[in-house]
């Protein structure tokens, strides 16, 4: 487990440090590294490796949890409640950290398409502890999650709202933090200062707390985030909105962080990978996936190989460099660290119903 003094934000404002509730969970700062892609344009391109974020689950999930699980805990929270669509990965890690964490995790998930690496993911909700509730679609999922958090409240469970995503004021903390953090590798000559650093956009929080951090990191670059979800998509102004909430919670913790002037302006949007919608792949970014195995990286179609292949369009674009690609895909083998094997009789039957109109009548059950 990470040290306290291992977090760039309270390096930065450690006035900070004693009145925002924190839980590290990151193993110090991630690697940066040149990325050489056959197919890639630009010479200058990089990667943030955050895949490597945490030993109990990597990507960007964790950075977010630190400061949402931590908020929980001084809360005496003993249940978290989170919502996404049944593949969703930021379900599956705040169920493992939660479980590290001491807290018990219920999900209320949405439908998606079922891949086999939904599949799996909806397994190892199963294997880490998690409970499923089927919210079907975004209004049936609001309704669940109010039913979940008064039926656990009357339980005595103390229940935790923990947000889509992990994307709130607080939970944007962890790429304010990281953006700090990229801050101190330029100033140590790990990387240049990049131009633009490529993210991809789901809830968003990755995006407007990157932009807040560099602002307040005094750095000059760019993010430009992938959109990757049309499930209540976040606009530049939401975003605006998001980070100036972000920034209004670290002055109220400490007088001298600056109050700045974030708006609309500030977020760079790319909406051409986007697809059929969200979950679904494209050929553009199967073929970064690919490209990126090549390399050594593990991506997947729903949010890192969309963003990797708009950063190599923008490339052979002539964009120019350096090119900071931010991997937000959890590195770490779950799977073989899950405490326990889960198969599809543990999930609720309409899940169950799900994963066999998927696979067709005659297949069999799997496990994890």
């Amino acid at each position: 487990m990470a040290e306290e003094a291992e977090n760039a934000l309270f390096r930065a404002h450690p006035a900070a440090r004693t009145r925002i509730p924190w839980r590290p969970f990151l193993a110090g700062p991630t690697p940066v590294e040149r990325l050489r892609l056959d197919a890639a344009g630009a010479p200058d391109l990089w990667v943030k490796r955050d895949d490597r974020s945490c030993p109990l689950y990597g990507g960007n999930k964790p950075r977010k949890l630190e400061f949402v699980i931590g908020h929980a805990l001084a809360r005496r929270a003993r249940t978290l409640v989170t919502t996404g669509g049944l593949g969703t990965n930021h379900g599956l890690a705040t169920t493992i950290l939660g479980r590290a964490a001491g807290l018990r995790t219920v999900l209320v998930l949405l439908h998606q398409p079922v891949t086999p690496l939904v599949r799996r993911t909806l397994l190892l909700h199963a294997a880490y502890g998690a409970r499923h509730v089927w919210g079907r679609n975004v209004p049936g999922s609001a309704a669940q999650v109010v039913r979940v958090l008064a039926a656990a409240a009357l339980r005595g469970e103390r229940p935790y709202l923990v947000p889509t995503g992990g994307s709130s004021a607080r939970g944007d903390l962890g790429f304010v933090a990281a953006a700090l953090e990229l801050a101190e590798q330029v100033r140590a000559g790990l990387l240049p200062e990049p131009a633009r650093v490529f993210v991809p956009i789901g809830t968003g929080g990755t995006l407007a707390g990157l932009v807040l951090g560099l602002r307040l990191a005094g750095l000059r670059t760019r993010v430009a985030g992938v959109l990757v979800t049309d499930i209540l998509p976040p606009s530049p102004a939401r975003l605006a909105r998001a980070a100036r909430a972000s920034n209004a919670l670290l002055r109220r913790a400490d007088a001298a962080v600056p109050d700045l002037r974030i708006g609309p302006g500030d977020f760079d949007f790319v909406r051409d990978q986007l697809g059929p919608g969200y979950g679904a792949s494209t050929s553009a970014a199967e073929r970064a996936v690919a490209l990126a195995a090549d390399a050594g990286l593990r991506l997947e179609t729903t949010y890192t190989g969309k963003c990797l292949s708009a950063v190599l369009a923008a490339a052979g674009a002539g964009a120019a460099g350096p090119v900071l690609f931010w991997n937000t895909y959890n590195g770490i083998d779950v799977a073989a660290q899950a405490p326990r094997v889960a198969s599809e009789a543990d999930l609720p039957p309409a899940y169950r119903r799900l994963l066999a109109r998927a696979e067709g009548p005659a297949a069999p059950a799997s496990g994890i």
